[in-house]
């Protein structure tokens, strides 16, 4: 295993990530145990970067008794941010949401420091100095080592970076964002920025949620087009892409699932990418493909199949600003319009 940079924090991570939603018992594997061998496999083969998030149900307690006897091997991710509940401090990134949540994380987890915390989307509603001015305390406490953002837009990077040279705070040190043969969008200015920045760059999403895994045909059922975030499944723009991806796959001689990590991590820019396995059979899948590398005549052709900077589709999962989604935030009161 050929350990990479985690940005400027000096941590060393391996190329494969273990993303850890699939250990949910409510919505992944509903053994533990199985988890767990799944996760200690990963250790073994070298992987030693752990994420997971408050929000995935149960995930943090089967990763927290997972590693008990390992916890010094592993670079380990949480993340916090999206509702835990309905009440109105049960989400967000003000300083009582974040108090909250790191110690229920640390009480899950079963340890007593986060090497990586990680805000899993933005929030509109507080200031980014009052986020990074409670984060930077948790840091100076010693029970977060490192902190980051997952699907920021690079101009909320931008602001971060310039708040925490300002005012004395810790800056994000990396960014989750999605980025697959199917999602490139973030080549566009995402990456960019946070090459410019010296952030590392923990990529989810490797396979396209499930339509770069090679279980997925037009016109034949499967499992994930059920799902509550895989109503892209159904696109067309994205499935006329990956029939092409799997002829070129096959072209090369290559799994479909081997082609599209092996991209993933190719990008000088990535880091790491996140792998989610949810029996031990896919992981065997995914790690038989860690020495893969792709030739130049091979990466140009994908290029011409999704060209750099642009999506093949839209993503369920994909961070939309608020005015985007709701038309009141983005229109003046009737009694406020000129007329035209």
């Amino acid at each position: 295993m050929r350990y990479r940079t985690l940005g400027r924090t000096g941590i060393q991570v391996s190329p494969y990530a273990l993303g850890t939603l699939m250990f949910a018992t409510s919505v992944g594997n509903p053994d533990p145990q199985d988890s767990a061998r799944i996760l200690h496999k990963a250790l073994d083969a070298g992987i030693n970067l752990i994420d997971t998030a408050d929000v995935y149900g149960d995930s943090e307690d089967v990763v927290g008794r997972a590693l008990k006897g390992r916890r010094d091997q592993v670079v380990l991710a949480t993340k916090f941010g999206l509702p835990m509940g309905e009440g109105p401090h049960q989400r967000g990134a003000s300083r009582r949401r974040i108090m909250t949540a790191v110690e229920n994380s640390l009480r899950r987890l079963g340890t007593d420091h986060i090497d990586l915390y990680q805000l899993q989307r933005p929030d509109p509603t507080t200031d980014i100095e009052e986020t990074l001015s409670a984060l930077t305390d948790l840091i100076r406490s010693g029970k977060v080592r490192a902190i980051g953002t997952s699907t920021m837009p690079a101009s909320d990077l931008v602001e971060a970076r310039w708040v925490a040279e300002r005012r004395g705070l810790e800056p994000f040190r990396t960014e989750q964002p999605p980025y697959s043969l199917l999602d490139r969008g973030i080549e566009r200015e995402v990456l960019p920025v946070a090459q410019r920045h010296g952030m590392g760059t923990l990529v989810w999403g490797p396979l396209g949620q499930g339509l770069l895994s090679g279980r997925v045909r037009r016109g034949e059922p499967n499992g994930l087009t059920r799902a509550r975030f895989f109503r892209h499944l159904n696109d067309e723009r994205r499935i006329d892409a990956v029939e092409r991806f799997s002829a070129l796959a096959e072209e090369a001689s290559l799994p479909l699932t081997h082609l599209a990590l092996a991209f993933a991590i190719a990008h000088p820019g990535v880091t790491s990418a996140l792998v989610g396995p949810r029996t031990m059979a896919h992981l065997d899948d995914l790690l038989a493909g860690l020495d893969v590398t792709l030739s130049d005549d091979l990466l140009d052709r994908i290029d011409a199949i999704v060209p750099p900077g642009t999506d093949a589709g839209p993503l369920d999962q994909a961070y939309v600003p608020p005015p985007l989604q709701h038309q009141q935030l983005r229109r003046r009161p009737a009694g406020e319009r000129s007329a035209a």
